[in-house]
């Protein structure tokens, strides 16, 4: 017989794994669904952002999350500096279909290849007065290394959305994603939009990669477990949607915590994504696609 325990305390812990599972796929959400842009080394960026984070907390004893928004910009200037080079290389030439896919495996490959030659392939961690302590609430058990990246991932979020709705800029990317040529007939430059997505798609990947290695220890080649849930999730949200997206990832993140618990971690990722193909099958646009 099924404990009502546990149930809910797996249901919660998919609550909050989903949140951290939102905040990985949001930087997919804006390039792969608005920009039409397929970053499979999107997690290569976000282990850079664990990494940044190792350091400064191994080094100077900052926080990891506090470490995360402090890169924020840098990550952004690097998500600029890739994107120029994606476009000069491949996407003015119309190449940006197989060629530009290789492009980002080859970067994928380039960024781990380096995190394994300057740092190892051991187990890399961070300390913070969080990371061991829960909370309870009667029958449920939440720890804060969870809770807490949840919560500031979803203020990530909610401070994205309300961006790209109120701002000049935010309001250019949903534009370039719908009509490029309406945008150049009102003076804006698609490529310099899309420059500025992409840029902010990269940023997400230094606070993403603070909650990564908050989670759990990392090593360089733990980026290739997320390819496929980050995509998954942007694609059941409905490709364009921040809603439609966290409600995939919290989706995604209750089925695999109730796999886990009762039948075993194994099963997890193939009941998740047997979850994904059903849903799809039922909905093709996704959750909330138009």
């Amino acid at each position: 017989m099924v404990s009502l325990d546990l149930l809910i305390n797996a249901v919660v812990a998919g609550l909050l794994l989903g949140g951290f599972y939102a905040a990985v796929s949001l930087g997919i959400t804006i390039s792969f669904g608005m920009l039409d842009i397929a970053n499979i080394a999107q997690p290569a960026f976000i282990l850079l952002g664990s990494y940044a984070a190792y350091l400064f907390n191994q080094g100077f004893g900052i926080d990891p999350i506090l470490v995360g928004i402090v890169m924020l910009p840098v990550f952004y200037l690097i998500g600029m500096a890739v994107y120029r080079l994606y476009y000069y290389s491949f996407e003015m030439r119309g190449d940006q279909a197989i060629q530009g896919l290789a492009f980002f495996f080859g970067l994928l490959f380039v960024g781990e290849v380096s995190l394994v030659l300057i740092f190892g392939v051991d187990y890399r961690f961070v300390e913070a007065g969080y990371i061991g302590p829960s909370i309870k609430f009667g029958i449920l058990d939440l720890p804060l290394r969870m809770l807490i990246p949840c919560l500031v991932s979803l203020l990530m979020i909610g401070a994205l959305q309300l961006y790209l709705s109120r701002s000049f800029l935010g309001r250019a990317i949903l534009a370039v994603s719908q009509d490029p040529l309406a945008l150049q007939l009102m003076a804006a430059s698609p490529t310099r939009i899309k420059q500025a997505a992409f840029g902010i798609s990269i940023a997400t990947c230094s606070l993403a990669g603070a909650f990564l290695i908050i989670i759990q220890p990392v090593e360089p080649s733990i980026g290739r477990d997320y390819i496929g849930r980050i995509f998954a999730i942007c694609v059941l949200g409905g490709m364009t949607s921040f809603p439609g997206m966290l409600a995939a990832a919290l989706l995604l993140g209750i089925v695999e915590s109730i796999t886990a618990t009762f039948y075993g971690p194994s099963w997890a990722p193939a009941v998740a994504f047997g979850f994904l193909l059903v849903t799809l099958a039922a909905r093709p646009s996704g959750l909330m696609g138009r």
